[in-house]
């Protein structure tokens, strides 16, 4: 069985979202995998291979490898916008709000859209954190994140992220709190806890710190 992983988006389904200049073909693997409507059935990805998602999406499998390193960059597609996301919202966030409002609104977006399509993000977040291979390449995700919400911090205060450390800091606080919520929400817990309301608690801890250095 091939796996495709829709996810919660701006549209409704965080989908594996296609660009303008992007070719059919692409859109193809992409859009099939938005279409996606029990990711319950998801199986192992060692047992996915290439040639079935290809086969099921419609294109080659040299095509496939024009557009996709690997099979699991189609996954990892689940949460590869988030970051331009989170870096989006804190962007357009009012100058004057305090930076921990900010980044709290910020990293919400994407545990909102969660939320609210849990009965199809919890299943794959499970799967991305629990697949060695997959978290690997999650993480890396995760810090092109830091980056980017330290140089919108730091352009949002008027601070040098070189030279001074806040920046770097608070984006780290901001991302580390986002990492546990997913953890925590997708734990093997009976009923998972609503995303926004622990991200909510972990920036109620964080606060005083991340506001403490710009007063």
């Amino acid at each position: 069985m091939p796996v495709f992983l829709a996810h919660p988006g701006r549209e409704g389904a965080y989908g594996f979202e296609v660009g303008e200049v992007e070719p059919p073909h692409v859109e193809q693997v992409r859009s099939h995998a938005a279409r996606r409507e029990a990711l319950g059935d998801l199986v192992a990805l060692d047992a996915v291979t290439v040639d079935e998602i290809a086969t099921t999406a419609g294109v080659s499998k040299r095509t496939f490898f024009r557009y996709f390193a690997s099979k699991e960059d189609v996954v990892v597609q689940f949460l590869a916008d988030m970051g331009a996301d989170m870096r989006a919202e804190l962007a357009a966030r009012p100058a004057g709000e305090r930076p921990s409002e900010a980044q709290l609104h910020a990293v919400s977006v994407p545990l909102s859209l969660c939320g609210d399509h849990a009965e199809r993000a919890l299943p794959v977040v499970r799967l991305i954190l629990r697949t060695p291979a997959l978290l690997a390449r999650f993480l890396e995700h995760e810090a092109r994140w830091r980056e980017e919400l330290t140089e919108e911090l730091g352009a949002r205060l008027g601070l040098d992220p070189e030279a001074e450390l806040y920046p770097r800091l608070a984006a780290g606080m901001a991302v580390a709190a986002f990492d546990t919520v997913l953890h925590h929400w997708s734990g093997d817990g009976e009923e998972a806890e609503d995303p926004t309301v622990l991200i909510g608690r972990a920036f109620a801890v964080l606060a005083p710190a991340l506001d403490r250095e710009t007063r």
